[in-house]
């Protein structure tokens, strides 16, 4: 992903500031119009290319390159919607990342600009055979008022390992863009990396043609009124993903089909799925999040937390590994877990027989799911043939782990604890 710094701007989400405005633009500044625009990046993508040793074709750039960097300011920028009005994904920054990639020229210089919509010739690919990936990742604002990141290096990687399923280039920069990020307690900005096969042509085949652009979105807390959690429908005639296919990737692909189960669980009276695998019901994923359960060992002698395996079919989120990472090392006390002598932490698989026992038992104490959005969503029912697994979440709505998980990452995402995953982003320019 090549993004690089915009910086924060007083005024809100979306305005870019004086300052990353010039060290951004070459000297003179750009002020141009969009014709000039373009051929600004025409005449930047020409001098980057240099010539294939062998047969003197050009080619360009390997990797995405900063220095090549286009800006064009957007002159029709709108106020940011009052931060207590945002919808998760429905309101966007003023302006946005676009970098062009050909198989034979490489890289084009990327630029940044008007949020915009996107031309593309009914042909195109993404279209008909759907190469396409996206990441999604978050920008916070930490006590001191310093721009941060989550770990983006494992964005970065599973990026770059979906684009690889899919013969879709490789993007190899290091730098960053950040537009305004909302400052209120809970609130950040989201920020959609995309990568989409663009050749007009039909056929089934690897793309000549593909697109990388960045979208951003200021959201709030997930959980504004407090902590709601959710019911799911394990129907174990539907199917997310399973071994050799796509599921451990994240592809726009693995998401549509996913919707019609989804409706139709709603329309049983729940929330979201639960998705199973194999004649022994194995649990996969919830929704579209990694999914935890929490026990008490059998005779009552400690706990266990148990995700899925990384197996093939289990998408590796960037919630779940930080999930992992935190409880098995356990290098201070986490207010609310079970001291590191009582806790095992396990990637193994589950079955509904083994939940459904538990719960018979007493011994199931939480289950939830993890992701970039929610961090944590806890589920308080469960529909599988024909009855209902019940699952405690306490009076406030969520688990002990669940919580105590939640609170660790905000501290760290926000800097109350200073830990490697939270990067400046200063420290990346």
């Amino acid at each position: 992903m090549l993004l690089k710094r915009l910086g924060a701007h007083p005024g809100g989400a979306g305005q870019l500031s004086r300052e990353a405005s010039s060290s951004l633009t070459p000297a003179p500044r750009l002020r141009m119009t969009s014709n000039a625009f373009l051929r600004q990046c025409q005449h930047q993508q020409r001098a980057a290319y240099h010539s294939d040793p062998m047969t003197g074709e050009p080619m360009g750039p390997r990797d995405l390159d900063a220095s090549l960097l286009v800006v064009e300011e957007n002159k029709d920028r709108k106020a940011p919607p009052p931060s207590s009005t945002l919808v998760f994904g429905h309101s966007f920054s003023d302006h946005m990342l676009t970098a062009a990639w050909n198989s034979k020229t490489g890289w084009a210089p990327p630029a940044i600009h008007a949020y915009r919509p996107l031309t593309l010739d009914p042909s195109s690919v993404i279209f008909h055979y759907a190469p396409s990936l996206f990441e999604g990742m978050k920008a916070y604002k930490d006590v001191q008022g310093r721009l941060r990141l989550f770990r983006p290096d494992m964005n970065m990687k599973r990026l770059n390992n979906s684009a690889h399923r899919i013969a879709l280039p490789p993007v190899n920069g290091k730098e960053r863009m950040l537009h305004g990020v909302p400052s209120e307690p809970g609130y950040s900005l989201y920020i959609r990396p995309t990568l989409i096969g663009t050749q007009a042509a039909l056929g089934v085949h690897p793309t000549n043609d593909a697109l990388l652009f960045c979208i951003m979105s200021p959201v709030g807390p997930y959980f504004k009124g407090g902590f709601k959690p959710v019911a799911l429908e394990a129907d174990p005639t539907r199917v997310r993903a399973w071994p050799g296919g796509t599921g451990h990737y994240k592809l726009g692909g693995n998401y549509a089909p996913t919707l019609r189960p989804q409706m139709e669980a709603a329309s049983h009276g729940y929330q979201q799925n639960l998705w199973l695998f194999g004649e022994d019901h194995k649990l996969t994923e919830v929704g579209t999040m990694n999914l935890f359960v929490v026990l008490q060992n059998e005779g009552g002698n400690g706990y266990e937390i148990v995700t899925p395996p990384l197996n093939g079919t289990i998408l590796p989120g960037v919630t779940r590994d930080s999930i992992l990472t935190l409880a098995r090392d356990h290098y201070r006390e986490i207010e609310g877990l079970p001291s590191a002598q009582e806790l095992t932490v396990s990637e193994r698989e589950i079955t509904m027989g083994e939940v459904q026992q538990a719960g018979k038992d007493g011994r199931l104490l939480e289950i939830f799911g993890a992701g970039t959005a929610a961090v944590v969503s806890p589920v308080d029912r469960i529909g599988f043939q024909g009855q209902d697994i019940d699952i405690p979440v306490g009076p406030e709505g969520i688990g002990k782990v669940a919580k105590a998980m939640l609170n660790r990452m905000n501290d760290i995402q926000l800097g109350r604890i200073e830990h490697p995953w939270s990067v400046c982003i200063e420290d990346l320019l």
